[in-house]
């Protein structure tokens, strides 16, 4: 219901509030009779470096909530990335928190969460109303360091901190451009996943040929048989039929003669001819699509479609595909549709952010149907 005074409420309040991202702690403390208590918090911020104070805020309802407003002593553990349990062990109720829980005692024995990113051991110095919260203010009295990387939260999920590479691509090789390139492209490849609630992939050209590094599943999954490290065919992916399109023939064709000679899979186009058609056709229209193929059926358990489209290097090298998957039934591959769109899109940001001058772009609609 919204609110007569503000004109939102109190759940469009929380979604614009989880557009700021945190780190996660957890606050732990002792009660008068030296028993643990602790409870997830992101709510916590720097105050001060001289004196160091810190501030963190609990709602009056949280059954805590009196041994924290009593206490003395109580510490910041600023939770590591692998720490998503931890996270949420402490951000339900009951008795057992600290049980399978391991942790060393800190200043006045209050627990130290093993593992963590960081401590904050601290002397409760004041406390403030604040609607339905209270704000505690602290003294840092010592700190800690593991060099752990902190997890994250933001839009009602946990998130992985990495470096914002925005500045000239890296120096030193294509190993270490690459790698920029997949950190770049596997935060856009959570958004656009997100944003659209479709199944995505992120391909690289690997030693054995096309390969998935990441995948995004949409909130209905294609498969449980998601897994990274996949390594697909040229001629019936997607993600092949890409790289085969987009990088110098002489590292595809080595891939593209063996499939041709085993026959290929099902769907995939047979013959040599074919083949130079098929990527003609693909470059042309700037993207892959396959449409109802069969040949992952032992895979995913079911006929699907994907498409996918090229990202470039500073030289206009192909050096990532990324690729969206779904049933044939669902997936909306059609050249006005979302998923298209945003797949184009992105595809250019990064390969922009990478320092490609003028990616190849195509309006041209064409549908790649996977001959069967």
């Amino acid at each position: 219901m919204a609110d007569s005074d503000n004109g939102f409420d109190a759940r469009a309040l929380r979604q614009v509030l989880g557009a700021f991202v945190t780190g996660v702690t957890v606050i732990t403390t002792l009660d008068a009779q030296g028993r643990p208590h602790g409870l997830t918090a992101n709510s916590f911020s720097s105050v001060s470096l001289d004196p160091p104070l810190i501030l963190w805020s609990q709602s009056l309802t949280a059954p805590s909530h009196p041994v924290f407003r009593a206490a003395e002593r109580f510490v910041v553990n600023i939770l590591a990335d692998d720490q998503v349990e931890v996270s949420q062990r402490f951000a339900r109720g009951g008795a057992d928190k600290f049980s399978g829980c391991a942790t060393r005692p800190g200043l006045g024995g209050v627990p130290l969460i093993e593992g963590c990113s960081a401590y904050l051991e601290c002397r409760r110095m004041d406390s403030f109303p604040g609607g339905d919260h209270v704000v505690f203010l602290g003294q840092v009295d010592r700190i800690e360091r593991s060099g752990r990387q902190p997890l994250v939260f933001g839009g009602g999920r946990y998130l992985v901190a990495q470096p914002h590479d925005m500045g000239a691509p890296a120096a030193g090789g294509a190993n270490i451009a690459r790698l920029q390139a997949v950190r770049l492209a596997t935060r856009a490849l959570v958004e656009l996943s997100d944003e659209l609630d479709e199944t995505l992939g992120l391909g690289v050209w690997g030693n054995k040929g096309p390969t998935i590094v990441r995948w995004e599943e949409a909130s209905q999954p294609v498969s449980d048989n998601l897994r990274t490290g996949l390594v697909l065919p040229v001629l019936a992916s997607a993600t092949g039929l890409a790289f085969a399109a987009w990088l110098p023939p002489e590292t595809t064709a080595p891939f593209i003669e063996a499939e041709l000679a085993q026959g290929g899979m099902a769907g995939a186009t047979a013959s040599s001819a074919g083949v130079t058609e098929q990527l003609d056709l693909i470059r042309t229209t700037g993207i892959v699509r396959l449409v109802g193929t069969d040949a992952f059926a032992d895979l995913y358990g079911a006929s699907i479609s994907a498409l996918s489209v090229p990202v470039f290097d500073p030289s206009g090298g192909m050096v990532l595909a990324l690729t969206a998957l779904g049933s044939t039934l669902r997936l909306d591959i059609s050249e006005e549709g979302r998923l298209v769109k945003g797949l184009r899109e992105c595809a250019a940001t990064l390969s922009r952010r990478l320092g490609a001058s003028a990616p190849p772009t195509s309006s041209t609609r064409t549908s790649q149907e996977n001959p069967e």
